[in-house]
């Protein structure tokens, strides 16, 4: 029996300790600035000296109110992350705007260190992630002026403005200060260097002239 409770003790530790690490770190300060001038590598950014703080460092006339230009994927994500404000290192939060053109989308993607949250400001957005293997579970969504939905850490998802006439805006939050975007077609066909067609094809069972073409467009990044 005094085995067991070790055993399970122990197990509920792993968990919590495991939960507690699976996100940003908690600050153990108020703040901590980064210093762009540090030698400290760390997991993160080393902190600028307190006594050197100001507004500055929490602030950044983003002009997230004005409209932007859009790629050939017809989107446009503004990403105001810790490289752009200081102040977020260890605050674990970020946000975007994004901007989709007359049936433009921002493609499939990945946040491989945040959930985020979506709200649409303007026009209307088809929205949707799928879950991990095995299930593979498809869940989608067409959303309308001032609602809002979450995309769960790490799965692929997308958004996609269905109007041939109208422009679409949303903000979101991401639970990190470095959320990290990979997306998907830029990393298999867009990689440096290229992986393998044999690999490719096989993944895709596809023959390798597909690969081939593929591998040869331009992946234009949306995120500025």
């Amino acid at each position: 029996m005094a085995s067991s409770s070790s055993f399970l003790v122990l197990a509920l530790f792993a968990l919590i300790s495991w939960q507690a690490i699976a996100s940003d770190p908690s600050p153990l300060q108020d703040f901590c600035i980064v210093d762009k001038n540090s030698p400290v590598v760390v997991n993160g950014f080393g902190c600028k000296n307190p006594m050197d703080v100001n507004a500055d460092d929490f602030f950044k006339a983003a002009n997230l109110d004005k409209p932007r230009m859009t790629n050939k994927v017809g989107s446009n994500v503004t990403l105001i992350n810790v490289m752009q404000i200081g102040g977020l290192n260890t605050l674990g939060i970020s946000l975007a705007r994004i901007d989709y053109a007359p049936l433009g989308q921002n493609p499939p993607h990945t946040h491989p260190r945040a959930t985020e949250i979506l709200t649409v400001l303007e026009g209307t957005l088809y929205v949707g992630f799928v879950t991990s293997n095995p299930e593979n579970k498809f869940l989608s969504k067409v959303l309308n002026k001032g609602d809002v939905f979450v995309f769960p850490v790490g799965l692929i998802h997308f958004q996609f403005n269905p109007n041939p006439y109208k422009l679409a805006v949303a903000i979101v939050a991401l639970s990190s200060q470095n959320p990290g975007a990979i997306t998907i077609a830029n990393a298999v066909f867009g990689s440096n260097p290229p992986i393998s067609d044999d690999v490719l094809a096989k993944a895709f069972q596809v023959e390798k002239n597909t690969i081939d073409w593929l591998q040869a467009q331009f992946w234009e990044n949306n995120h500025y």
